[in-house]
């Protein structure tokens, strides 16, 4: 008898056990499906325009009807870690919804490639796109695809489909061979350019258009190059420390425009060219003195306006061949300052990390009494459109001070293009004492960018920070072979802002 009380006890512990786990599992399922829902997301996720460009994306409006969801790109492919990154995700999600300030966040900045790589899986885009080279891909297409089969370990999908899954006019990745047809006709141009009288600021006329722009006089005089070596958060690249010697100049008081490049590309002729026909006509001796730009890729600006903004995303070459043209209207020299040049005028007579009062280790997100009290953001945004302030974009002249010699932006907003070659130990390698006028480097393979940008953080917007161009990177995502001499693709930081030479 109590053998088979206890075989009918286990009896009905297994089955009410399995009946309980069959309850789980079903309820499990039921949960997870019932939080992948785009409702769902939406209900955490706020921003509307997260909505609205899904539903104007391809992955929602197409001819076939198919509609991708939140999930599909959001998570990895079921048995490919889904469930483990949606418990992970779901978490930060719940956080940030208790206890995050919604409308504080920069949706565009999480929105640009190189954030959201870090939020879309290209599993999941590979699950669903298993075939790059189907039937009726363009050549162009083609060409494309083949570049990313052979480069899938620095590329990401959404590098140049960030516009299939939240649909932006400004991300769209192909060539934009209507790039610069929306300057139209104007009358009452310039023909004449401004006159340099003496050793005083003077303004610029680009002739052939309505535009110009302010040069101020800088003088020369003798300061110290780099930085000392207690100055906080300080890089070894900033030293030894040199004594320096400039002569007078004359620099631009902003950063070289869209209204004052797009004349260039005007004037120049190239809108129609290819980078193949502008490089076999130079070989064969049949290019103009001057040709500009070949038609870029996507939206340069990125769809954050034109006009008086900082051009960026082309290349040191093309900044070098502006110059030239610009001297040859002007009858001036017009040139990229040098790395010297460049930091005596950032730092205005002044001798500390930034033109104005502050400690760098205050204004950056890192330490712990930044952690615990917030940053200090009082002294520097006024002065520096950086990661802090600049909602991930550059922005339009009037917003900072400007410096003690009256230049606007030269540190943050955009980072700028000098005329030297990079290296480490560059100052290492001054002579003098003080080094009359160093020119940098003979040689080498990328060019210095000094000023830091808009998605820096303090530390990397000091006078004395140095950076490097990055060509290879920065050219990532062109798909042309030969790349463009004249336009990055994956660079929306590096602007230019042009000296000239002072006749003595």
């Amino acid at each position: 008898m109590k053998r088979f009380l206890s075989f009918r006890r286990s009896r009905i512990l297994f089955w009410t056990g399995l009946l309980l786990g069959l309850v789980l599992v079903f309820a499990g399922q039921t949960a997870v499906e019932s939080t992948s829902t785009d409702a769902f997301c939406a209900a955490c996720h706020v921003h509307p325009q997260a909505t609205r460009s899904w539903k104007r994306s391809t992955h929602y409006d197409n001819l076939r009807g198919i509609q991708v969801h939140c999930v599909d790109c959001h998570l990895p492919p079921k048995g490919k870690g889904y469930l483990k990154e949606k418990i992970k995700i779901g978490i930060q999600d719940i956080w940030g919804k208790l206890f995050k300030d919604v409308e504080s966040l920069d949706w565009e900045a999480k929105s640009r490639p190189d954030y959201a790589q870090k939020h879309t899986f290209e599993a999941s885009c590979i699950h669903c796109h298993q075939n790059n080279f189907p039937l009726g891909l363009t050549d162009e297409g083609k060409e494309a695809h083949l570049y990313y089969s052979q480069h899938e370990e620095e590329l990401h999908c959404i590098n140049c489909h960030i516009a299939v899954g939240h649909y932006s006019p400004d991300l769209i990745h192909a060539h934009n061979l209507d790039f610069g047809k929306e300057i139209k006709e104007v009358t009452n141009i310039y023909t004449e350019p401004g006159r340099m009288e003496g050793f005083s600021g003077f303004t610029e006329y680009i002739t052939g258009s309505r535009i110009s722009f302010d040069m101020i006089a800088i003088s020369g005089g003798v300061f110290s190059l780099g930085s000392p070596p207690d100055e906080p958060l300080r890089s070894a690249d900033e030293g030894p420390w040199r004594e320096v010697l400039v002569d007078s100049f004359f620099m631009a008081r902003l950063e070289v425009s869209w209204d004052e490049y797009l004349a260039f590309f005007k004037q120049t002729g190239s809108q129609g060219k290819t980078a193949d026909a502008y490089l076999n006509e130079k070989a064969e001796g049949e290019v103009d003195a001057i040709s500009g730009p070949t038609p870029p890729w996507g939206a340069p600006d990125q769809g954050w306006g034109k006009e008086n903004m900082p051009a960026i995303m082309m290349t040191h070459h093309a900044a070098e061949v502006y110059c030239q043209w610009l001297s040859d209207i002007t009858g001036k020299n017009y040139r990229l300052p040098t790395e010297a040049e460049w930091e005596y005028a950032a730092r205005g007579g002044t001798r500390s990390p930034y033109y104005f009062e502050g400690n760098p280790e205050r204004f950056t997100r890192t330490g712990l009494r930044q952690k615990l009290f917030g940053v200090d953001t009082a002294g520097i945004a006024s002065n520096v459109i950086y990661s802090m302030n600049s909602r991930g974009k550059p922005a339009r002249p009037g917003l900072t001070r400007p410096n003690p010699f009256g230049l606007v932006n030269m540190l943050g907003n955009v980072a700028e293009f000098c005329s030297d070659y990079y290296a480490p130990d560059a100052y290492a390698k001054l002579t003098g004492d003080p080094v009359n006028n160093p020119g940098g480097l003979t040689s080498g393979t990328e060019y210095v960018i000094r000023g830091g940008s808009y998605r820096d953080e303090a530390d990397r917007v000091r006078c004395a920070a140095r950076g490097q161009t990055r060509t290879k990177d920065w050219k990532k995502t062109d798909p042309q072979i030969p790349k463009s001499i004249w336009w990055y693709t994956d660079a929306t930081h590096v602007g230019f802002r042009v000296v000239c030479d002072y006749p003595n």
